[in-house]
């Protein structure tokens, strides 16, 4: 299928209330116990959301306003802004959580269908429509909402996302440095991922090999 605007919104809105149906009632050992993602914390991937949803909130105000907003000051204040909030208390960075996925949903609202044609710069360079960042936001609650380690698969995710992620992750990895795989189209979207997976194997029949994790 063909993303729209209006499907894309929809993950947002789902993969927000799996992060948080993930992170309640988890306390601080909890939080920092580890995540799916090498070196992360769980504390570190709900950190990452919170900043997140306010670097995505940057682009969205640059597109109702016309300022240019960048997403982040820089990495560096980025990175330094996830390990602060990783030793946050469970209570603080949940709340931060909510309050910035909150801020951007309604901020989301607001745009015109005019603003949302409106040109903005990703943190990568890339000059795309507003339009693209619900499926930047989309992207990065569903996949981390895995990654926070509490029992959710890529197989609880919508179909048409994976779908989607899976041309997404072949399009940014270059599908020559990819090799051809087989197996549960779940699965083959974690492997491409760089996430853990089974039974995805080569066109010889043997294992699939890991690659490194993508966003």
């Amino acid at each position: 299928m063909m993303r729209t605007l209006n499907t894309t919104l929809a993950w947002v809105a789902e993969g927000t209330a799996l992060c948080r149906a993930a992170i309640e009632g988890l306390d601080e050992t909890s939080l920092g116990a580890p995540s799916l993602l090498p070196g992360w914390t769980r504390g570190h991937v709900v950190a990452h959301l919170a900043g997140n949803a306010e670097a995505i909130g940057n682009l969205v105000h640059w597109a109702r306003t016309g300022e240019p907003t960048p997403m982040y000051g820089s990495p560096r204040e980025r990175d330094a802004a996830i390990e602060a909030g990783a030793r946050l208390p469970a209570d603080r960075l949940v709340t931060w959580f909510d309050e910035s996925a909150g801020a951007l949903d309604d901020a989301m609202a607001r745009l015109t269908e005019e603003q949302w044609q409106a040109e903005v710069t990703t943190a990568q360079g890339r000059t795309v429509p507003t339009g693209e960042t619900p499926w930047m936001r989309g992207r990065e609650v569903l996949v981390h909402a895995v990654d926070l380690g509490t029992g959710l698969g890529f197989a609880d995710l919508p179909e048409a996302f994976l779908a989607e992620l899976r041309d997404d992750v072949l399009a940014k990895r270059g599908r020559a440095n990819v090799p051809v795989v087989h197996g549960d189209p779940a699965e083959v979207t974690a492997y491409l991922a760089g996430r853990p997976h089974a039974g995805v194997t080569t066109a010889d029949g043997s294992l699939a090999g890991p690659l490194p994790p993508w966003l």
